[in-house]
């Protein structure tokens, strides 16, 4: 997984009726970006570092490309 600074993630949910989580990425901690990242947290605007390995997870790159 590759995320930047301002990319959007979009964690699936691995039971039925659970909710996916959506964050947007505050901080990666890998020049290239790899993980981990420091996320926000939708709706309550929590912060964590994000860890996706094993995770169903998505990125929304907002940027212009990043190779």
């Amino acid at each position: 997984m590759e995320a930047h600074v301002g990319d959007r993630i979009v964690v699936h949910s691995t039971h039925q009726g659970e909710a996916e989580r959506v964050g947007v990425v505050l901080e990666c901690h890998e020049p290239d970006g790899g993980p981990p990242y420091r996320v926000q947290w939708e709706p309550d605007g929590h912060t964590a570092l994000f860890y996706p390995a094993g995770t169903p997870a998505v990125v929304h790159h907002t940027g212009p490309s990043h190779s």
